[in-house]
């Protein structure tokens, strides 16, 4: 038997036959085409309109972030610019399927160049590339393999396509070579649900048909399990599924001490789901859905009608709603779309919202106007907040709108060193420790190349957490956290030993973290973030945890 180590999702655990995805298609020859310019053009742009229509069908079929990943991938693949290149190459008497290759190609180079938000959708090219090459070649599109009976699947990493619509009833497990715990397979099998383990770069040697234990709570695979191990799994599957039919109750450590547990959402629709798996509000609600895929920003009728569905859902209860997250690495027409050397450190968050104040201040407007009609407790929060003077700037505004709750997000390291003075104005602060890691690292969290470093176990980012805990104490201001770290059952505890005083995450981590948190004081959480922040890296952080809790 060997060990093979990656970043666990969750706290499942998961036995079966390996299955193995196939690789990709290889690259077409360049050679002269055969055919008319007309008729190659013709068949280019009737592939990519197929490809197109087929990725905005799943998109329609799902909902949340594998949604918003497939309609960006749709959108991507009918781009004007994409095309040109397409033609370009077809009138220089390319074959279709050259043009296609090579034009992608271009294109994920220039994206790979530019960074942030468009670096991420380079990812993307390759599998919408391979999905039009397979409509012009007549053959089935690359995917998730379909063996017949329930296996764990292993591949190098899993598109936004394919990952979203996994069939659970088959794929007992995931398991990838790539991709770190902030990847887009990460955090869709996250909100999904689904038992996984990403950068196991050890699974490369994993054969089909081989018989393996997954266990996401230890990060680990075991390729040779013998039978006892295998009935010891199946003996903790029996036991998660009693624990799941327990209705749920409030988020609270052993002791007493409550802990807040909320949803991260992305749309209204979303919310049903939440409130069946116990959530007590929502953490995080992102307003981006109303505005990326808008050619202008909606109307204030919009957004009222939108924030009003999704405040109606939780009558009675917290919900925090994060003001447009977007600017140079998310380009708006009507916000930003200025070319940026390094948009992850350019006008974004905040920064672009003030230089287009009048679509922050319609933003508020709507809020406001939905808070009166509605039952919830609202809680508005700026994003990628930098000082204190943003800080001042922001909370002042929406309390001139009369929303009561005004808070930050605590993104960058400034704000997190500044975090006395920062809330001092602000009514809370919430930590998003996916960029919060990603600035403190210098680590682009969607650069797979540096993933190893797109950690938040790192001490590094958890003394900044300590930072704004520790201030929310001395000031009496609540401090949340929102980013993928709160969905790790065992982080969950050091972040709340750390300061944190409520904890949001995709719907489907909400029953581990609960589990987590009740068996633990909160001198035991905060023993255990002491271990944590003892160590020099992340991993020794995670090992201090896990032998600190008993784990």
């Amino acid at each position: 038997m060997s060990v093979l180590r990656g970043v666990g999702i969750g706290q499942g655990v998961a036995t079966g036959p390996v299955v193995r995805m196939a690789e990709a298609m290889p690259a077409p020859q360049e050679q002269p085409s055969t055919l008319s310019v007309e008729d190659e053009r013709t068949r280019a742009r009737e592939a990519v309109a197929a490809v197109a229509a087929e990725l905005q069908q799943r998109a329609d079929a799902v909902g949340g972030a594998a949604q918003e990943v497939l309609e960006a991938q749709a959108m991507i693949a009918e781009d004007p610019t994409l095309q040109d290149e397409i033609d370009t190459r077809i009138d220089q008497g390319s074959t279709a399927e050259w043009a296609v290759h090579d034009a992608f190609a271009g294109f994920r180079a220039t994206l790979e160049a530019v960074g942030g938000y468009l670096g991420e959708r380079a990812a993307d090219l390759d599998d919408i590339a391979q999905r039009v090459l397979a409509h012009l070649r007549g053959v089935p599109a690359p995917g998730v393999p379909d063996p017949g009976h329930p296996f764990v699947l292993v591949a190098r990493d899993l598109a936004p396509a394919d990952t979203a619509l996994l069939n659970l009833e088959q794929v007992l497990a995931l398991i990838t070579t790539d991709g770190g715990p902030t990847s887009h397979t990460a955090i869709l099998a996250r909100e999904k649900g689904i038992v996984a383990i990403v950068g196991a770069t050890g699974a490369a040697s994993l054969s089909d048909g081989q018989s393996v234990i997954v266990d996401a709570a230890a990060g680990t695979v075991n390729d040779a399990p013998t039978e006892a191990e295998i009935a010891a799994v199946e003996e903790r599957l029996a036991a998660r599924a009693a624990e799941d039919d327990v209705p749920a109750a409030p988020g609270a450590l052993a002791d007493g001490t409550p802990i807040l547990l909320l949803a991260n959402l992305g749309k209204p629709s979303d919310a049903a789901d939440a409130v069946a798996r116990g959530a007590e509000g929502v953490g995080l609600f992102r307003t981006e859905f109303l505005f990326l895929s808008a050619s202008q920003a909606p109307t204030i009728e919009q957004q009222r009608a939108s924030y009003i569905e999704l405040l109606q859902a939780f009558e009675g209860k917290k919900v925090v709603v994060r003001l447009l997250d977007a600017g140079a690495d998310k380009p708006l027409a009507f916000l930003n779309d200025a070319h940026e050397e390094n948009p992850a450190l350019g006008l974004r968050g905040l920064r672009a919202l003030r230089a287009s104040e009048d679509i922050l201040r319609e933003q508020l407007t709507a809020l406001a106007e939905a808070d009166a009609k509605t039952a919830a407790d609202l809680w508005v929060m700026a994003p990628m907040v930098t000082t204190v003077e943003e800080t001042a700037y922001f909370t002042a505004l929406a309390k001139e709108y009369g929303l009561k709750t005004a808070g930050v997000m605590v993104e960058v390291p400034a704000s997190a060193l500044l975090a006395d003075r920062v809330l001092a104005h602000a009514d809370f602060a919430s930590i998003g420790t996916n960029d919060l890691t990603q600035y403190t690292m210098a680590a682009d969290r969607l650069l797979g190349s540096v993933a190893s470093f797109q950690d938040p176990w790192h001490p590094a980012v958890l003394r900044l957490v300590r930072e704004v805990g520790d201030a929310g104490a001395r000031l009496g201001k609540p401090v949340g956290i929102c980013g993928e770290a709160a969905a790790d059952p065992l982080l969950a505890v050091v972040l709340v030993g750390l300061g944190a005083t409520s904890l949001s995450m995709a719907p489907a981590a909400l029953g581990d973290v609960r589990r987590s948190l009740t068996a633990h004081s909160l001198d035991d959480a905060r023993r255990i973030a002491q271990a944590a922040l003892a160590a020099d890296d992340a991993d020794g952080a995670r090992d201090a945890a896990r032998a600190a809790a008993g784990s």
